[in-house]
């Protein structure tokens, strides 16, 4: 992870999709000082964070230093009211699914003037990427792969939005390295309350701590 941090505990319930193929690379992670990686949750409240009104989103609530997502028909999630930068910055957070077989980390970004997802485990529990990509969701773009994640394991997930590429990895392997420079980005409907930044789940029940954001 970017952020050598105390635990910071974050609860999310929520779920959603899956499917793709594409190389993963194993790359060494240097850490980061705590000094530089502000937290976006203070473990005791949401404060800067408003519930996303889904609809159909489970209850959300603290509870013993975490946010709670509960459960849905559909996306459960949380999304952030404060500024956040456009470009040259870094998210980097903790993240495991606690029960259920779809995406226990659905992180929307921006990405200069437009919205992008980052899918963690989606259509049907192993696929990740981005969504989309010219139309194309994170099942189905070059940006595809599959992971197997175990049930309550924690994972390292850090993303990185530069100028022209976008980087994610998950522990210490790269899963995205994108360049998007004329290519369309854009988000899948159901996440549209997101924007800018938001962190969802979909019908599955998950787990996220120590949020931090840096700018490069």
């Amino acid at each position: 992870m970017a952020c050598r941090v105390v635990a910071i505990y974050v609860l999310l319930f929520l779920t959603a999709c899956g499917g793709g193929t594409s190389e993963k690379k194993t790359v060494q992670v240097k850490p980061v000082p705590v000094s530089e990686c502000p937290i976006l949750f203070d473990s005791m409240s949401v404060k800067g964070w408003e519930i996303t009104n889904f609809g159909p989103q489970g209850p959300v609530y603290v509870s013993g230093e975490a946010i709670i997502l509960g459960m849905g028909d559909g996306c459960t999630g949380i999304n952030w009211t404060g500024d956040f930068p456009e470009t040259a910055y870094e998210v980097s957070l903790e993240a495991k699914r606690v029960d259920g077989n779809d995406f226990f980390c659905g992180m929307t970004f921006p990405v200069g003037k437009d919205p992008c997802s980052l899918i963690i485990g989606g259509w049907g529990g192993t696929t990740v990427g981005l969504s989309s990509i010219d139309g194309m969701d994170a099942s189905e773009n070059e940006t595809t792969t599959l992971m197997s994640f175990e049930k309550d394991k924690w994972y390292n997930i850090r993303l990185t939005v530069t100028a022209s590429e976008i980087q994610a990895f998950v522990d210490s392997t790269r899963v995205v390295d994108f360049k998007y420079t004329g290519r369309r980005l854009s988000i899948r409907p159901e996440v549209e309350l997101s924007k800018p930044f938001g962190i969802t789940s979909w019908r599955t029940t998950a787990a996220v701590r120590n949020i931090r954001i840096k700018t490069l």
